[in-house]
């Protein structure tokens, strides 16, 4: 018994860390973000259709839809060559904090 706590305590702490794991590309640009429709979002002001297979990852790093975009939310962001979005970091309070003056 005391074998099987360990190991679910073991596990539980491996999840937390592997949860607060996020590595974000330095030459991922900030905006602000929202969803308009369908496939299309709102960075800092430009309407900009999200890739085939975009990941729009929230700031507990899971992969969430368009459609759960919290409205105003801060976040960083990749392009491909067509210049659609995809990849998209909502950024947490502190995410948000640091860094900003090194930031697109």
């Amino acid at each position: 018994m005391s074998r099987a706590l360990a190991l679910a305590a073991l596990l539980l702490v491996c999840a937390s860390a592997a949860a607060q794991m996020r590595s974000i590309p330095g030459d991922a640009k900030r905006a602000e973000i929202r969803h308009v429709q369908d496939m299309i979002v709102d960075l800092g002001g430009a309407r900009v259709r999200l890739a085939p297979g975009a990941l729009i990852y929230d700031a507990e790093n899971r992969m969430i839809v368009p459609t759960a975009i919290p409205e105003g939310a801060l976040a960083r962001y990749l392009l491909n060559a067509q210049g659609q979005v995809r990849r998209v970091w909502l950024l947490s309070p502190a995410e948000a904090a640091q860094g900003r003056r090194n930031w697109n």
